[in-house]
């Protein structure tokens, strides 16, 4: 009897305390993984062994948070005796492991039959979080400019050319909806960095699937699912008087959930006249209606405010880089945007063959612009939407997929132009009721002939039409009604992949371009309505390696982009800037990309040393082009920096510090197109150090500080190409330092 009831005793704690037995394995490979820490509210932390297990005492439902160097970490609530197998995603530190939707293929990046870069969340927090210009600059291909603070410009592979101000000539998306405007313009600034968490760049023409941009496609990513309970802050500060907060919620509600956040940014900006002032809000809806059903609704609301310093001379350079445009602060030069969006995204499995994409979107958008030369406001709506059908299936022994669907976007704007009397506005000079429609249908069919070669060929029809109804001219003119009508244009490609194997691939791509010119290229702001202006047209051809070896990930693409009708800017002798067709460009480019961990080990004190190379070869010349009695024909494509180069060194350790250091080179930049000026090279170093933990299981924090242009380079950032009066450059700020703290919680 004594004996039993010491047996009792002996056996109760495990007989009132479950114990459970986790086993961490990799989600795609389904391997164990060793080493992986799991952090406990109130206990000491956890590591699973060779085979991927470990065995926890457990009494109560408790939050655990796995980690590990090569993975996401993941929480997750486990219940008292409760055996798990915890899945855990790759960190993507590999090509064959980065799956991308690129042109709707869903395939591993080494096998994608195109030219895309991706942005991870983890590429945008490793820099001063006020914008994403830094992270999208350290890709091959792809140069964001800032002309001013929130003005941003974007070139993918020097499709900057026809983009004095603003996004042209690339088409953009977010959470698969057009976030393009109808016109062809998009208003990237609106956008926070905590909007997105991924990005992927298609480079070059894509019309076969998204239709007109030559430029390429970016599709942004905000967060789709909520996985836990979360609330969470952060605060950020600066030089120039940079102070940025945010907060943020998540909440799952029954097989879905809700996140909302909110994030305010201001800047007195380095030159003068350059504050700025943006407040965004987002709230999203993600819900499950059937297993076979995903819906997905947000808001988004922007409002925001930003100075214009304007270009400076080379000789107002040199006197004070920091003084803004003579002009700009008496008449206020600035632009005041306030934006509404509300998005609705659904998915439906129909059958085990047949799938639908749809989504849909309604905007509204108030635009005040005083400037030197005039004051400009719009008031404008937008609605539209895109939807696909997916069909997967097996032809003998080929598999196969068909893509079909379709895009369609109308936008109304009422234009007004004013004369500019010291930042009011004067009388009006003009007014326009305008119109824009812009849709196009897409198909896609891609077919496995063997289990190495994949072949995709696509093509859509695209439609595109402009109203220009003139209300009130003030000049000699009388009002008018006035269209533009493009012409039906087919957009084909075609394309092949190669598997080398499982961890290597080699692609090639022949593809036509197609981009017409936006409502603000054909109505320009002194009052002219330019129908004469035509749509560029160009072909692509594409060739690209990609492969892992040992450590290594390589990622090399050769192109060469015949445009014709290309789209040149110029300025009158009043300074508006106008637009022409002018004739050709030849396009030969390079694009190589090379990152390796040189070391990696989860339980020692350095976890991880992991280097990146990137560079840009982009040998773009006018072919036929003459103006004014000059022919500039075999000159440098003006605003295309012939050679750039990236490095990056990132350093983590296993208490929580990581550091990250920053290298890009920039060659000479023509600034117009006769090859007179040029933006000097230049050399930007920059460093982030921060400290990042999870305390318990619970809570999260982050502490870090940096420094941009730690070499104090003079350069500009966002040069106006072919300027009147030679105004040239946009000085970017030289050495400047940041730093910020990050808290959550989970509940």
């Amino acid at each position: 009897m004594k004996l039993t009831l010491w047996i009792f005793i002996l056996l109760l704690p495990f007989v009132s305390y479950g114990q459970n037995r986790l086993v961490v394995v990799d989600k795609v490979t389904k391997n164990p993984i060793p080493g992986a820490a799991v952090k406990i509210q109130g206990q000491n932390n956890q590591v699973s062994d060779s085979s991927g297990e470990l065995f926890l005492n457990i009494n109560n439902p408790t939050l655990l948070v796995f980690s590990h160097i090569s993975y996401e970490s993941l929480s997750i609530l486990v219940q008292p005796d409760e055996d798990l197998i915890i899945e855990l995603v790759p960190a993507l530190s590999s090509l064959n492991e980065v799956v991308v939707v690129g042109f709707e293929s869903e395939r591993p990046l080494v096998h994608q039959a195109g030219a895309i870069s991706k942005v991870l969340e983890s590429d945008l927090y490793r820099f001063n979080e006020n914008s994403i210009l830094s992270a999208f600059n350290t890709k091959p291909g792809i140069r964001i400019e800032q002309r001013a603070l929130a003005s941003y410009r974007i070139s993918i592979r020097g499709s900057s050319l026809r983009s004095p101000f603003g996004v042209r000539n690339v088409k953009v998306y977010w959470n698969d909806i057009p976030f393009t405007s109808p016109d062809g313009t998009t208003a990237l600034n609106i956008l926070d960095l905590s909007n997105i968490q991924n990005s992927e760049i298609i480079k070059g023409p894509a019309g076969s699937i998204y239709g007109a941009a030559n430029g390429g496609v970016i599709s942004f990513e905000s967060r789709k699912k909520v996985e836990e309970n979360y609330v969470s802050s952060d605060m950020g500060i600066g030089d120039f008087g940079l102070f940025r907060y945010r907060i943020g919620l998540d909440q799952k509600i029954g097989n879905g959930g809700i996140n909302v956040s909110f994030v305010e940014q201001k800047s007195d900006g380095y030159r003068e006249h350059n504050a700025v002032d943006r407040k965004v809000f987002q709230m999203a809806l993600h819900t499950n209606p059937s297993e076979k059903q995903s819906l997905s609704a947000q808001i988004l609301y922007s409002d925001l405010n930003y100075q214009i310093p304007g270009a400076l001379t080379a000789v107002q350079v040199e006197e004070d880089r920091k003084q803004a445009r003579p002009g700009s602060v008496a008449q206020n030069s600035s632009i005041a945007q306030k934006t509404l969006y509300g998005t609705l995204s659904h998915e439906i499995s129909l059958s085990q063959k047949w799938r639908n994409n749809t989504s849909l979107y309604i905007n509204t958008t108030d635009f005040e612009n005083p400037f030197i030369l005039d004051y400009k406001k719009e008031t404008s709506y937008s609605y539209g939407g895109r939807t696909k059908f997916t069909f997967d299936d097996q032809w003998g022994n080929f598999p196969i997929r068909i893509i079909a669907g379709a895009e369609y976007q109308y936008g109304k704007t009422l234009a007004q132009n004013f004369g500019n009397r010291q930042g009011v506005a004067d009388t009006i000079r003009f007014s326009d009721d305008l119109a824009t429609t812009q849709a196009f249908l897409f198909q896609q069919f891609e077919i496995e002939w063997s289990d190495k070669l994949v072949m995709t060929a696509g093509f859509s029809e695209n439609f595109s039409r402009y109203d220009i109804n003139r209300l009130i001219d003030a000049g000699p003119n009388d009002p008018s009604s006035n269209t533009k009508k493009f012409d039906p244009v087919f957009i084909p490609r075609l394309a092949l992949v190669y598997k080398v194997n499982d961890w290597s691939g080699m692609h090639g791509s022949i593809s036509s371009g197609f981009s017409p010119p936006t409502i603000a290229e054909v109505r320009t702001n002194e009052g002219s309505i330019n129908l004469d202006l035509e749509a560029e047209r160009g072909v692509n051809y594409e060739l690209g390696y990609r492969s892992r070896l040992g450590i290594f990930n390589f990622d090399f693409t050769a192109f060469y982009f015949k445009l014709n009708e290309t789209i040149t800017s110029y300025t009158n002798d009043q300074g508006v800037v106008l637009f022409r067709n002018a004739g050709a460009t030849d396009q030969k480019g390079i694009e190589f990309s090379i990152d390796y961990a040189i070391y990696r080990n989860q339980l020692s004190a350095i976890q991880e040393i992991k280097l990146n190379h990137a560079f840009t070869g982009h040998y773009f010349y006018f072919s036929d082009y003459e103006s004014g009695g000059n022919d500039y024909s075999g000159n440098q494509l003006t605003g295309v920096a012939p050679n750039s180069l990236v490095n990056l060194l990132d350093i983590r350790a296993k208490i929580g510090l990581y550091l990250n250091f920053s290298h890009q080179f920039v060659d000479k930049i023509p600034l117009n197109d006769s090859n007179t000026v040029f933006q000097d090279s230049y050399n930007l170093l920059g460093t982030r150090l921060g400290w990042r933990e999870t305390l318990g299981s619970r809570w999260d924090v982050e502490i870090y500080g940096g420094v941009d242009n730690l070499l104090d380079e003079d350069y500009s950032l966002g040069n106006d190409l072919n300027a009147f009066a030679n105004r040239f450059f946009q000085p970017a700020p030289g050495r400047n330092y940041y730093g910020g703290f990050k808290l959550g919680f989970r509940y």
